[in-house]
């Protein structure tokens, strides 16, 4: 295989997409706080001062959408004042009935992605997992930085060689700031302070290219500089490219939405798939239909990486997993409050998350 780049991108909380990311989902998860069994779609936009709180909801809970959604501001550290409007309507009674059984069938038709593959510790491609705490350690950074603001971006481009990791070729970290500091002062921060704390020196060379604020200024910045919307950093959310998506987001989803949860079961399969060591690298793709307990379809696909056949490896999921929309819902333990902490840096990869566990498969 010839030398190729790979590129992945990650954002900070401040991003105006990834804030109506964390509004959705710190609704959806005092809606489940309050009544585990709430059916939520609730999505958040924001341009300027303006954030608009819309969607369907059947729940049991009383929720202040617009206290929430200023809480969220506050919290990622925007301080500029906010007016909320909120458009919530219950849940379709159609599609309340296709997914309320006694076995609860899937809240939506679509289709899922999974992956793994063992270039990380993580079992996360290199390129969006180091973006990803890339981002993280900006955000940490900025908190103690008086000249840098809450909006941030990152990216990383890794080269290969016959398909094996070998160098990272570009770094490109993106961070507003106030209008009284240099760029030469941000770019001698970033680099001191973010960068090379997380970038391996054994991967960088004199021909690695460190991007810092490569536009110049970047004072105005989250929704005053750009739009937000729930649901728009779904790359960023999964495999960083490096893998297909599905036809949904998941943030403002609860677990009946199969967008979400079975992506997050088709991850957990993956990703012990490679931890058992059955392959190198797996993907899983998983469809399912709207008021239909099981899916349409599996496949599994290894690209090579296994001493079993694709077909082998289906066989032993298909023994080892169950892809009913109530076991996902029950195996991983979902009707509960945990997706705030999903928002940002990835739904992926994160030690702590249900979707994240090792579970020991059996030939």
């Amino acid at each position: 295989m010839p030398k190729f780049y790979f590129t992945s991108e990650s954002v900070t909380s401040g991003h105006p997409d990834k804030v109506c990311d964390l509004i959705a989902d710190s609704i959806l998860d005092e809606a489940l706080r309050q009544d585990p069994k709430s059916h939520m779609a609730v999505e958040a936009t924001i341009k300027d001062d303006l954030i608009l709180v819309y969607g369907e909801a059947g729940t049991n809970a009383v929720i202040d959408y617009e206290k929430i959604a200023l809480q969220v501001m506050k919290e990622i550290g925007y301080d500029e004042e906010y007016h909320v409007l909120v458009k919530v309507n219950k849940q379709s009674s159609e599609i309340n009935g296709a997914v309320a059984h006694d076995e609860i069938s899937a809240g939506d038709q679509g289709i899922m992605f999974g992956y793994a593959d063992d270039e990380t510790e993580e079992l996360m491609p290199y390129a969006i997992i180091t973006a990803h705490k890339l981002a993280k350690k900006l955000e940490e950074v900025r908190r103690q930085t008086p000249f840098l603001r809450p909006d941030g971006k990152t990216q990383v481009t890794a080269e290969y060689v016959d398909g094996k990791l070998t160098r990272v070729d570009t770094i490109v970290v993106s961070t507003q700031h106030t209008a009284d500091v240099t760029q030469e002062e941000i770019r001698k921060c970033i680099k001191e302070q973010v960068i090379d704390p997380v970038i391996d020196p054994s991967l960088v060379d004199e021909n690695t290219k460190y991007l810092i604020n490569p536009s110049g200024s970047f004072v105005l910045g989250g929704s005053w500089g750009d739009s937000g919307t729930t649901g728009r950093k779904i790359v960023v959310d999964t495999y960083g490219g490096y893998a297909p998506i599905g036809g949904g987001c998941f943030s403002s989803k609860d677990p009946t939405k199969v967008d979400r949860s079975a992506a997050y079961y088709a991850r957990y399969v993956c990703k012990n798939l490679v931890a058992n060591s059955l392959a190198h690298k797996c993907q899983l793709e998983l469809s399912y239909a709207i008021g239909v307990q099981q899916p349409i379809s599996v496949y599994v696909k290894s690209f090579g990486t296994s001493k079993y056949s694709d077909d082998e490896l289906q066989a032993i999921v298909l023994k080892n997993f169950d892809f009913s929309v109530k076991n996902i819902i029950d195996e991983l333990d979902l009707r509960r409050p945990i997706y705030r902490e999903t928002v940002n840096y990835g739904h992926f990869g994160k030690k702590d998350l249900p979707w994240e566990q090792f579970k020991k498969i059996e030939l």
